[in-house]
């Protein structure tokens, strides 16, 4: 059962993790909150099934609505939206049979399978050793086709839709429509590190004001802690 970080959770996985791949933030951040959950078992999640995880634990440590901006293409127009981290982890349930393309069997992508991959520096390279690690045949050198390739993605595209959430977005300064990727577990691990960063200012000023350590700090409650920090900054 997944529970909600603590304020410690979050500065010690900041220290943990400022320095991981986000593959294995997002692993971190899930094994904190699922302790009873192997890391191995955690890893071998399809993505879909992972992002689903962390858009809940996003909406159980800050809410469901998630605000975000991007930059236009086109124009560098700032634009500004808003998404429902409640409605990502209701859609985010993969059928996680095989696969079936053209008579071979393919599991869904996992961690596991995008951390093999995620030094490689060509794109069709690394999608031929993905497709590789998930067929459930032993293809050997199978060389697939780009139109192969596109075939075969799509189709655990629509087996797995939250392994990849892709936004529709329209500039209301220019009209440019385009695709932007939404990288949740990054989303989250920046959200992380604010609210480590913002605990250790805190922290900073209460102990430099009154002495308390920062256990005796983080033990008080976020209203007690504002009116203190309050009083320090007045």
């Amino acid at each position: 059962m997944m529970r909600a970080l603590s304020n410690s959770d979050f500065l010690r996985l900041w220290e943990r993790g400022s320095r991981l791949h986000s593959l294995d933030q997002a692993l971190l951040v899930l094994g904190t909150a699922l302790p009873e959950m192997p890391a191995a078992a955690l890893a071998d999640w399809p993505l879909g099934r992972r992002n689903a995880a962390l858009a809940e634990l996003r909406r159980t440590c800050f809410g469901s609505v998630m605000r975000s901006w991007v930059a236009c293409p086109e124009c560098r127009e700032r634009m500004e939206f808003e998404l429902d981290a409640a409605a990502l982890a209701a859609d985010g349930t993969p059928n996680e049979q095989p696969v079936v393309v053209q008579g071979h069997a393919y599991r869904l992508p996992t961690s596991r399978d995008l951390a093999a991959v995620a030094h490689e520096s060509d794109a069709r390279c690394a999608a031929l050793r993905l497709l590789q690690s998930c067929c459930a045949e032993d293809l050997g050198a199978a060389a697939w086709s780009d139109a192969e390739l596109e075939q075969i993605g799509e189709q655990l595209a629509q087996a797995d839709p939250l392994a990849e959430t892709r936004l529709d977005l329209r500039c209301q300064a220019c009209g440019h429509a385009w695709e932007e990727s939404l990288d949740l577990s990054g989303y989250v691990w920046t959200e992380i590190e604010a609210r480590a960063r913002r605990l250790l200012l805190e922290i900073h000023a209460l102990a430099s004001a009154y002495g308390w350590s920062e256990g005796e700090i983080l033990a008080l409650s976020e209203p007690r802690r504002a009116l203190y920090l309050e009083m320090v900054q007045a």
